[in-house]
């Protein structure tokens, strides 16, 4: 049997295949310029806490086409994620308004990571000095406005930087699950086939779980919830105005 490597590349709905080349494209960019001294990307178009100097508001949407250059998995999986889920949801919402929900869901993260770091920065600080006992926040940021550390406030803020397109990719599973709730998948190391509604559900709460007791501290688990929170909201409005019918998935 032969295997037609073109015929695989356009069996690809044609948004998802602009996405997964645009964000493949600007990994190796920001790979290439970070080794060749030119400009680190990711300080521009990573998205940054909203008193973060480096902060602006195109990084609402930059972000969720930048990723990890200190390896390759995060990149691998997001974009295999969005393969193996997002050629089907195009094709079953329409490539205008799948790229629509795409982005969305990207903002939708970009906000619920905002507000997250809204609430936590000051236990980030925290966490990056070692004083005395009894030390309290404003003993840190007074110490660093006095010069006692060697970092400012404004280094700080900008330190706190997320990247990637796992917020939208997790909205593209949470439609996949809503709208093909009984497809049957297999998951590793699940021995038998779980349907996509308890997948995604299971996902959900491993993300909530992880995100309240901070495990896995580096990965932006509340951005994640915020692209399914976003999803959510979408899929919802678009069935009650009939936008979405039983034709459009229900398996």
């Amino acid at each position: 049997m032969q295997y037609n490597n073109r015929s695989f590349w356009n069996s690809i709905a044609p948004v998802t295949k602009h996405l997964l080349v645009i964000n493949v494209l600007m990994w190796l960019a920001t790979i290439a310029f970070q080794r060749a001294g030119i400009i680190d990307l990711q300080q521009w178009l990573g998205l940054h806490y909203w008193k973060a100097p480096n902060f602006n508001v195109a990084q609402l949407f930059t972000y969720m086409f930048m990723h990890d250059t200190r390896g390759f998995s995060h990149v691998f999986f997001n974009m295999f994620s969005l393969w193996m889920f997002g050629s089907l949801l195009e094709r079953t919402l329409g490539s205008k308004r799948y790229l629509f929900y795409y982005i969305s869901c990207g903002l939708g993260a970009a906000l619920v990571q905002e507000l997250s770091w809204q609430f936590t920065w000051q236990n980030i600080l925290a966490s990056q000095v070692v004083g005395p006992a009894g030390t309290t926040v404003q003993d840190i940021i007074n110490a660093v406005n006095q010069g006692q550390l060697p970092f400012t406030m404004d280094q700080f803020y900008n330190s706190m930087v997320t990247v990637g397109a796992s917020g939208a990719v997790f909205g593209i599973l949470l439609a996949f699950g809503m709208l093909f709730p009984n497809m049957q998948m297999f998951v590793i190391p699940f021995p038998v086939p779980i349907k996509a509604k308890w997948f995604v559900l299971g996902y959900g709460l491993i993300e909530l779980f992880f995100g309240i007791t901070g495990t896995m501290d580096s990965v932006a688990h509340f951005a994640h919830l915020g692209g399914m929170i976003a999803g959510i909201i979408m899929i919802l409005y678009w069935k009650h105005d009939g936008t979405l019918t039983r034709g459009h998935g229900y398996y």
